[in-house]
């Protein structure tokens, strides 16, 4: 596939915003993600309108006055090295693209394309002013931009590059179907919460837990090698089905805690961690109604706190996947008011040092989100996730649209992967599961 780009447009709020300081305020729950969060959602040609372009481009400028902050820039404090928006209208770069070719030639661009990362390469633009900026330089790049890609076959894909310090998953989500319904020409349903200070460090910091997830884990496995190696990665499909005897074996209740318990032993075995080991587990808790009171409905900002397991590897693998389960739980009943306060005031305190991710094993569930829910006029997307593949010790959980089926995508060093394959260890549900090769995809780093 080769797409061809116009000039970025910079687009701007389509009316007068509400008065603000010239810096706008960052929560100790946005400091630690500024890093682009990259989507697609494609919208097939049966729906598509001739004018998406045009139209997507309009109702971003009237959504940016309620979203103000996202066409502004990020900026660090030089007295304590805080980041903040600067609220200077920089605009939203909005690009118009075209492709030399058809939606179905390409595949799912989503998971299973055999080139996914230059697919998604194409379809996702990061706005950088300078093309020799540094890859990692997110201050280099625009908090938002946007590119609509359009097929020869009348579809097109809506490519996001969004700043994780402006939203969680959650607010993401919501700011896509308040820009939908601006397009669609109907009043939000959720207007944006803006006032992150509701989330600040109390006066007095005081950290009551042990805040594990920020904790570095000895590593006495030989796991530092294992960085050198090039990652390959697999998307698993898991039907209803199998998630149900999945979950009986785990005596859960949940999906999400049943196939996260699966996930962390079968990486932690594939990893070849020693019995002594320490392997942890982290995910995202959605602390919006956790907090007392709870946050204000929609409020836009990252509200996720990390909610953290640890065990040695002898354990996580010598029980059975009930007992990690009862740890994930126990996990998620920590994360109440108290554990979401302690954390804020841990990074007020910790200067704000990022998560350790020795051997760890980090999950964050999409399949809930919504993202594919927004409708700009012309129906949903027919496919909605990430336009990257998880990096490092990420594991992805999404939800396969056409199907219902749960889709894993993580990645590991080669060596580890292929020890995983020769036992059975991923695709084993202690039955044999049998998963179907097309949503099976080898992504092997030095194909791009």
């Amino acid at each position: 596939m080769r797409v061809t780009r116009a000039e970025p447009v910079l687009v701007h709020a389509a009316g007068d915003v509400p008065a603000a300081d010239e810096y706008y305020f960052l929560s100790n729950l946005d400091q630690n993600v500024a890093v682009l969060m990259k989507t697609v959602h494609v919208f097939s040609p049966s729906r598509a309108r001739d004018d998406a372009a045009a139209v997507i481009m309009d109702a971003l400028g009237r959504v940016l006055v309620h979203y103000y902050p996202f066409q502004g820039s990020l900026v660090v404090s030089a007295d304590d090295g805080r980041l903040s928006v600067r609220n200077d209208r920089r605009g939203v770069p909005f690009v118009v693209a075209d492709a030399d070719c058809e939606l179905k030639e390409v595949g799912d661009v989503v998971l299973s394309a055999p080139d996914a990362a230059a697919v998604q390469e194409q379809l996702v633009f990061v706005g950088r002013s300078n093309s020799e900026e540094k890859e990692d330089d997110e201050l280099g790049a625009p908090l938002l931009s946007v590119q609509v890609t359009r097929f020869r076959c009348g579809g097109f894909v809506l490519g996001l590059a969004m700043n994780h310090c402006l939203a969680d998953g959650v607010a993401a989500a919501e700011f896509l179907r308040s820009w939908a319904e601006m397009a669609r020409g109907v009043p939000l349903s959720s207007p944006p919460f803006l006032d992150r200070t509701v989330l600040r460090a109390r006066t007095s910091p005081t950290v009551a837990f042990p805040h594990e997830e920020f904790a570095e884990m000895e590593d006495v496995s030989g796991l530092a090698g294992l960085r050198e190696e090039p990652r390959v990665h697999r998307a698993f499909a898991i039907d209803a089905d199998r998630l149900a005897r999945l979950k009986r074996q785990a005596c859960a209740c949940s999906t999400f805690v049943a196939l996260t318990a699966f996930v962390w032993r079968a990486t932690s075995r594939a990893m070849r961690m020693r019995p002594e080991q320490k392997s942890k587990l982290m995910f995202a808790v959605d602390g919006r109604w956790r907090v007392d009171p709870p946050l204000p409905r929609g409020f836009c900002g990252n509200a996720v706190v990390f909610a953290c397991c640890v065990s040695t590897a002898g354990d996580l693998l010598g029980g059975p996947v009930s007992a990690a389960a009862r740890w994930i739980q126990d996990a998620i009943r920590r994360t109440a008011d108290a554990f979401i306060r302690s954390a804020i005031d841990y990074v007020e305190v910790d200067g704000g040092r990022a998560p350790s991710m020795t051997a760890t094993t980090l999950v964050t569930a999409w399949n809930r989100l919504g993202f594919h829910a927004a409708d700009f006029g012309w129906g949903e997307a027919a496919q909605s996730g990430p336009a990257e593949l998880p990096r490092g010790e990420v594991v992805m959980f999404m939800r396969d649209v056409r199907d219902g089926s749960i889709v894993v995508l993580l990645g590991l060093p080669r060596s580890c992967i292929v020890a995983a394959d020769e036992q059975n260890i991923i695709g084993n549900f202690h039955d044999q599961t049998y998963i179907p090769y097309k949503y099976k995809a080898d992504f092997n780093d030095n194909n791009y």
